[in-house]
């Protein structure tokens, strides 16, 4: 593709340099870089695209992006944004023909139920003979792809590619999480989307953000891209959620609500609860369905109600949305159980917040549990603020509480617990103790558990690494798991 070609449509302050010049490809890491590509050179938390220029002229750049003006006798074509990461973004999409006019894309956004809204879109399309694309926190998976995620939406570039080859091996949809970083960093700009969904918004990324205005403001901003479709876009949104119903307030757009209850268009008739899953009685405007799911817990209600919502606003059939939700037996790192013969109730779950360590305490509370274990920790150069929440919320919820590492990274992981332990202090009762090793934590609260007994692990979900200063090792945790249990089932028999 010709440059002149590659920046249609997107403002520049000054080209220098040929612009008939063919672009082979778009990178913004010096490492990637090809003949002929254009360099992005992006300022980022800890380095600065520019510091990379002469790194990526070795490898054979063909121009340069970037807010700062070309260096004098700059030799090949540079050109001048105001807004590198938004210039970055419509360059991808043009350089890949803009996937975004073909496929049908649904962008969900929101602090929980992202990624099970998405597995479950995912079975209802199949079951509706359609091809979706997934692009989320586990893995990008589409027609001949699967790889594991390393950010729940990727840079622009790769965004744009990966879409252009889930078209170019037949899906018809593309499932996006869209995350509040990606929102606030313009990755998915230049990306038309049929369907934006909200779930819900609780504290987290803090660390980033700051405040909950400014979280919000984040994650709206996936109702106000500018589409490049001739349709109009349609917002389902949890009109049950705080945020949900001031998103709500604000949009001028076509919305679709559901809920528990009316006035949600899309709400609860009639549910239950159990340890076998979820049975609804779900009602519309246009009529009504019963839904069986083998998913646990009221936030998978939600996420069922989501994924009604969204599927009706596709105009996909009802018998296939039915059985789209029954299909799906759970979601990696999600409430996954890990299966046993030894009779005890073992759960990974991502939690990683208070809000959600809450969420998955209170779940297992309406299992009727006779203890619930909990094996919990936090992330190292993260949030601080949420580590004492997530303490009093275990001491209160949970019988018997392990505290152990899950990703330190730089930081001293018994500083992180005793930022955690001042939380449960909170709660005035002594229901935890403190084991660093996370397999060794894991190890003993099996050992603690009784039949009838829940044991959780929560915080790392399908994570399979553990960081550690600067090393990144193998930990999964279902896979520690099933190797004590079949430890703990040789010693039994």
């Amino acid at each position: 593709m010709k440059l002149k070609d590659l920046l249609a449509g997107v403002p520049f302050l000054h080209l220098s340099g040929k612009e008939d010049n063919e672009i082979q490809g778009i990178s913004y890491s010096s490492k990637t870089i090809k003949l002929d590509y254009l360099f992005a050179a992006l300022k980022g938390e800890k380095a600065d695209g520019l510091d990379f220029i002469d790194e990526a002229l070795e490898k054979g750049a063909g121009a340069v992006l970037s807010e700062k003006p070309a260096p004098l006798n700059f030799k090949k074509s540079w050109i001048q944004v105001s807004d590198a990461r938004e210039a970055l973004a419509l360059c991808s999409a043009n350089f890949y023909s803009h996937p975004s006019k073909e496929l049908k894309v649904i962008g969900i956004t929101g602090t929980k139920g992202k990624t099970t809204i998405t597995y479950l879109l995912e079975e209802i399309l199949k079951e509706s003979h359609l091809s979706p694309g997934v692009i989320g926190t586990i893995s990008y998976r589409g027609p001949n792809m699967k790889i594991s995620a390393k950010r729940t939406t990727p840079e622009a570039p790769d965004l744009q590619r990966m879409m252009r080859e889930m078209l170019d091996h037949g899906a018809t949809h593309c499932l996006m999480e869209v995350s509040s970083h990606s929102l606030e960093l313009k990755r998915v700009v230049g990306i038309g989307f049929d369907v934006v969904v909200f779930t819900n918004l609780s504290g987290e990324h803090l660390d980033y953000h700051h405040t909950m205005e400014r979280y919000f403001d984040a994650k709206k901003k996936l109702f106000y891209l500018k589409p490049d479709k001739r349709i109009a876009r349609i917002a389902v949104i949890n009109s049950d959620d705080f945020w949900g119903k001031k998103l709500i307030s604000e949009l001028r757009m076509g919305i679709i609500t559901y809920g528990l209850k009316p006035p949600a268009m899309i709400h609860v008739e009639k549910f239950t609860l159990s340890e076998k899953g979820i049975e609804l009685q779900a009602k519309f405007p246009t009529g009504g369905m019963t839904v069986s799911s083998p998913l646990l817990g009221k936030p998978n209600l939600y996420n069922i109600l989501a994924s009604i919502a969204t599927t009706l606003t596709l105009n996909l059939p009802v018998r296939a949305i039915i059985k789209g939700i029954f299909t799906l037996q759970g979601v990696p790192g999600r409430f996954e159980k890990i299966e046993n013969s030894i009779g005890l109730n073992i759960f990974v779950d991502y939690a990683h917040t208070d809000d959600a360590l809450k969420n998955l305490l209170e779940t297992v509370r309406e299992l009727n549990p006779r203890k619930i274990l909990l094996v919990f920790g936090a992330g190292g150069d993260r949030d601080k603020t949420k580590r004492a929440r997530m303490g009093e919320i275990a001491g209160t919820l949970a019988d018997w509480s392990i505290l152990t590492s899950d990703n330190p990274r730089s930081e001293d992981p018994l500083a992180i617990l005793s930022d955690i332990e001042k939380g449960i202090r909170k709660t005035g009762i002594k229901k935890y103790e403190v084991l660093s090793d996370r397999k060794k934590a894991i190890k003993h609260a099996l050992s603690l558990a009784q039949k009838g007994d829940y044991v959780l692990v929560a915080g790392k979900g399908h994570e399979d690494y553990q960081i550690i200063k600067d090393k990144v090792i193998h930990f999964d945790d279902a896979e520690v798991i099933r190797e004590i249990l079949k430890e703990m089932e040789a010693i039994k028999n």
